[in-house]
Formats: C-alpha cells, sequence, structure tokens
C-alpha cells in the first residue's frame, strides 16, 4: 500500500466517521452506557483497520460501519419507546448509600468496592461518606450523590432573599477579536450595542479585546489583549 492510497483511505473514513457522528448524535457522548463504549470501541476498530489493512475493501469497510450505525440507532429507538428495553440494554441505577448507610448486598452485586465508591464521592466533592443521605450508581457509571440535610448548601429560597431572574446566559461576544455574529443575533443585539459597551469602558476597536462574554445582568465582561 502506497502513501497515496494511505492518505486516501485515512481522509475518506475520517470523512465518514465524521458523517455518522453527526446522525448518531450527542447522546453518543452524554450517555455514555456499555453499550455506547462498546459502539465507540467498535468504530475505532473498523476505521483502523479501513485504513491500514489493504486486504480490507474500502466499501467492506464503510458496510461495517453503516451496520454499526444503524445497530446504535436502532437501540437509541427502542430506549425511547419501551420502558423494558431501557432496562435490558442501559440497566437501572443501583442504590449504593440509603439513608447515610452502605448497602452491601448491592456492592457486592455491582462488583463495587470502597474505593471504587470513595473516588466517586471525591468526584462530587464529598470526603466523608457520614455526609452522605443517598448514593446512586447511575447506569452510566457516575455517582449522584444526595447529601444530608445539615450538610446541604443553603440556597436564596432557604433565607428568603430576593432572586432576580437572569437577563440572559452568559455567552461569548468577542473571541480572539472577532465578534461572535451569530451569538449576537441569538440575542438579538448588535454591532452597536457592542461598540457602545466597549467605549464605556475606554475600550475603542474589538481588536483590543481577546475575549469578551455578555453577563446574566446584560452587562459585559472583558479581556483585554495583552501588550
Amino acid at each position: 500500500m502506497n502513501l497515496l492510497e494511505i492518505l486516501a483511505r485515512s481522509l475518506g473514513t475520517f470523512s465518514v466517521l465524521l458523517l455518522l457522528v453527526r446522525v448518531l448524535g450527542k447522546n453518543q457522548l452524554n450517555h455514555l452506557t456499555f453499550f455506547h463504549y462498546v459502539t465507540g470501541i467498535t468504530f475505532g476498530s473498523i476505521a483502523a483497520n479501513i485504513i491500514i489493512d489493504k486486504n480490507i475493501r474500502v466499501i467492506d469497510g464503510f458496510t461495517s460501519l453503516g451496520v454499526w450505525t444503524g445497530a446504535a440507532l436502532l437501540v437509541g429507538y427502542l430506549n425511547q419507546k419501551s420502558a423494558k428495553a431501557r432496562l435490558i440494554l442501559d440497566g437501572e441505577p443501583t442504590i449504593v448509600i440509603k439513608k447515610g448507610r452502605i448497602v452491601e448486598e448491592a456492592m457486592r452485586a455491582m462488583r463495587f468496592n470502597m474505593n471504587d465508591l470513595s473516588m466517586l464521592l471525591r468526584n462530587n466533592n464529598v470526603f466523608s461518606i457520614k455526609d452522605v443521605d443517598y448514593a446512586i450508581l447511575e447506569p452510566n457509571g457516575r455517582l449522584s450523590v444526595l447529601k444530608k440535610s445539615e450538610y446541604q448548601m443553603v440556597t436564596k429560597k432557604d433565607i428568603r432573599l430576593p432572586v432576580n431572574q437572569p437577563l440572559y446566559l452568559p455567552t461569548d461576544i468577542i473571541v480572539d477579536g472577532k465578534i461572535v455574529k451569530q451569538n449576537l443575533r441569538k440575542l438579538n443585539l448588535n454591532r452597536e450595542w457592542v461598540d457602545n459597551q466597549l467605549k464605556k469602558t475606554g475600550v475603542h476597536s474589538i481588536h483590543d479585546v481577546f475575549y469578551a462574554e455578555i453577563q446574566s445582568d446584560g452587562t459585559l465582561y472583558i479581556d483585554k489583549r495583552e501588550k
């Protein structure tokens, strides 16, 4: 296999993978269950073989990728339409801490040890099991934690402070000296508004700004370029 053929196979496989990932959607990354994990590995393996194994016809490799994509889409459809299918394909959440007590039977069934549990608790900023009321191991391997009431953070509602509704979702307005036009359109803002906001802070050109972000209250956070 010569260099030109490897280049053609690589670019072709990259393009097909990019298309198939778009077809599968964000759920492939966002909801990483065991099936999604296996699918991702299989995609990578098939793609690698298409590129480097000259005994595999490109059309056969692309067909294999298409079949796996179809299988992933079918699983996603079944998950949406059937609760039983979701249970079989994705599994169900498992309570590993209940009312402050470790559920040993659930730990054994999941082949889960205390080191695993402690690590996942720390990922949730919990460093002591005594702080936990409930902990649930999700099908994607993440741990959802409900702290005991005395360890939960106080909210504005708890202390009856007035809550102001945000005007905007914090959004990029300028990145590397260039206005992000699509974000301005989504926020119903224009270039004149941006220029006025910059002038209020003594900035007379967007090229002097490395990054600017609209805040929830409508003000503009500005990070100027380093001189």
